[in-house]
C-alpha cells in the first residue's frame, strides 16, 4: 500500500486497514471491506488526501446531487497531491474536463454535447450497435475460442465513440492497440514518478492526434462531435482551444472504458452464478433489468470525487470548507439499508435497483443510455450466437491493476 495511505486508514483488530484500494485483494473483490466501512467507519476521515471516504448510500447520493459540493478541481487537485501536480500536463488538461468543473464552466461545456446523448440520438444508433457487435462475433466464432476482454467487449464502444467523434476508419486501429493504463490517474492513490511520465506521454500522444483530427474537420465537416466542437471553438465565446482538446480526451475516454467494464465484469457475474445466466439464457427480456442489476453488483466506476464548497456534516461528521469527499459508488450499490435482500448476491429480478454506477445531479453521467444500450445488445446477442460459450478461469480472472475503474485485463473463453 502507498506510505501516503498507510497511516491514514482506520485499522482492523489484525492491523489490516480497511481501505487498501490498490492491494491485490482489494483489487480482487473489494466489497467485503465496503462491507467493514459502512459498519464501522462510514465517513472514514483520511488525513493523508485532507479528504474523507462516504461509503453508505444514503450519504453517497447527498454527496452527488448536493450544491454544497462541487469539484473545485484546483483545490481538489492540489490538497490531493500538492501544488505541484498542476505543473503536470496531464493534471492541467484534466482541470479543463467538464467533468472536473463547476457551473458555469461546466453548463456551457456540457450543453455542447448534450444533444449527442439524447434518448432518441442513441435509440437511433441501435443498428449501427447491433452490426459491430455482430461482426465481432463473426470475426472469431469459426476459432471456439476468444478473449472476451479485446475482442469483443473493447471493439463495440471503441468503434461507437470513433463513429461519434468522427475518428476515419483507417485510425480505428490505433485505438484498438492502445494501451489502457489512463484509470491509474483517477486513483486515490498518489501516482510514482514513473507513472505520471507515461500518463504524461499517453496524453501528449493523444492531443497530437487530436489536433491532426481537429484539422481534418475543419477542412472537411461532418456529423460528429469533433467538427461541432471545432466550430464553436472557431466561434470564439464557447469553447478554448485547450477545452476542445481537453474534452475530446475525455469523451474518446469515458466513452468506451467504462462500458468495456460494464460488459465484461457482467459476463463474469453470470459465468460465476450459473443459475442467473441460465434465468437470462431462458428469458432475454429480462436483459434491461439485468442490466441494472449488472452495474450495480460490480459497478465499473467505484469511486468519485467531490469537494465540501463549505463546512458540512455527513453521518455525524464535520466535513471542513474545500477537504476532498470521496463517494464509493461500488459501496453504496451494496448498502444493506437500500438492498435489504442479500446485497452482495447478483439477482437478475431484483426488484427497485437504482444503482449509483452513472452518479447523480448535474454529473450524472451524459452516456448512461448509450453505455446501457451497447451492454444490452452485446450481453443479448452474445448469449443468442453463442449460448455454450465457457470463461476458462471464472475463479482467478486477471483484473486490471486500478481501483476507481473496475474491470478486467481479459477474459479467455471458449466454445
Amino acid at each position: 500500500m502507498n506510505e501516503q495511505l498507510q497511516g491514514a486508514t482506520t485499522q482492523t483488530a489484525s492491523a489490516q486497514p480497511l481501505f487498501n484500494p490498490l492491494s491485490p485483494d482489494f483489487i480482487r473483490d473489494p466489497y467485503p471491506s465496503y462491507d467493514k466501512l459502512r459498519t464501522r467507519a462510514p465517513v472514514l476521515h483520511l488525513p493523508a488526501l485532507n479528504g474523507y471516504l462516504v461509503s453508505r448510500n444514503a450519504d453517497a447520493a447527498l454527496v452527488l446531487r448536493d450544491k454544497r459540493f462541487g469539484k473545485d478541481y484546483v483545490t481538489r487537485i492540489t490538497r490531493r497531491f500538492g501544488p505541484e501536480a498542476l505543473n503536470e500536463p496531464v493534471y492541467r488538461a484534466m482541470g479543463r474536463w467538464m467533468l472536473t468543473q463547476d457551473p458555469p464552466d461546466h453548463t456551457r461545456l456540457r450543453g455542447l454535447v448534450v444533444k449527442a446523448f439524447t434518448a432518441r440520438r442513441v435509440e437511433d444508433m441501435r443498428p449501427k450497435i447491433q452490426a459491430i457487435v455482430d461482426d465481432s462475433i463473426d470475426r472469431v466464432i469459426g476459432q471456439g475460442r476468444m478473449d472476451l476482454i479485446s475482442d469483443f467487449a473493447f471493439r463495440l464502444p471503441v468503434i461507437v465513440i470513433c463513429d461519434m467523434l468522427g475518428i476515419p476508419e483507417t485510425d480505428r486501429e490505433i485505438f484498438f492497440k492502445r494501451e489502457r493504463t489512463g484509470g491509474r490517474l483517477l486513483d486515490p492513490v498518489p501516482l510514482s514518478r514513473a507513472e505520471i511520465d507515461e500518463a504524461n506521454a499517453a496524453h501528449a500522444n493523444s492531443e497530437a492526434y487530436f489536433q491532426r483530427l481537429f484539422d481534418l474537420r475543419r477542412r472537411e465537416p461532418g456529423d460528429d462531435l469533433t467538427t461541432q466542437l471545432v466550430q464553436a471553438e472557431e466561434a470564439g465565446s464557447k469553447l478554448s482551444n485547450e477545452e476542445l482538446t481537453a474534452n475530446i480526451i475525455l469523451l474518446f475516454g469515458a466513452g468506451h472504458e467504462t462500458t468495456v467494464n460494464l460488459i465484461g465484469n457482467a459476463l463474469l457475474a453470470l459465468h460465476r452464478n450459473p443459475d442467473q445466466l441460465e434465468l437470462l439464457k431462458s428469458n432475454l427480456s429480462l436483459m434491461p433489468n439485468a442490466i441494472e442489476e449488472f452495474l450495480r453488483y460490480d459497478s465499473s466506476v467505484q469511486l468519485t470525487y467531490h469537494v465540501a464548497m463549505e463546512d458540512v456534516e455527513i453521518g455525524g461528521v464535520k466535513i471542513p470548507q474545500g477537504d476532498n469527499v470521496m463517494c464509493l459508488l461500488g459501496s453504496a450499490n451494496h448498502d444493506p439499508a437500500v438492498y435489504p435482500d442479500h446485497p452482495d448476491r447478483l439477482d437478475i429480478t431484483r426488484p427497485n435497483v437504482r444503482p449509483l454506477s452513472f452518479g447523480g445531479g448535474i454529473h450524472f453521467c451524459l452516456g448512461a443510455q448509450l453505455a446501457r444500450l451497447e451492454a444490452e445488445v452485446a450481453l443479448t446477442t452474445l448469449l443468442r450466437r453463442i449460448p455454450n460459450l465457457r470463461i476458462d478461469d471464472v475463479e482467478n480472472p486477471k483484473w486490471r491493476p486500478t481501483f476507481v475503474l473496475r474491470g478486467l485485463k481479459e477474459l479467455p473463453a471458449s466454445w
